[in-house]
């Protein structure tokens, strides 16, 4: 009886805390990016509209941190 009681507490078990810190990770990391994926979008209406004069723009670098471009 003592061997069968060694063997059920010595054998693997799943580990789910390691996998629930996963799937939470995921289900967070999706959600993140959908909300940036959505902001990064004019809102309707905006779409053919003008920046308004208080929005800076950003301009892209060509090689952004690279530094100068040489020709």
């Amino acid at each position: 009886m003592n061997i069968l009681m060694e063997a059920a507490t010595n054998t693997p078990h799943f580990p789910v805390s390691f996998t629930a810190v996963y799937v939470v990770g995921f289900i967070a990391a999706v959600t993140i990016g959908s909300i940036a994926w959505y902001n990064s979008k004019r809102p309707v209406g905006w779409e053919d509209k003008e920046r308004p004069s208080i929005v800076p723009e950003v301009k892209k670098d060509e090689t952004p941190g690279i530094g100068t471009p040489r020709s």
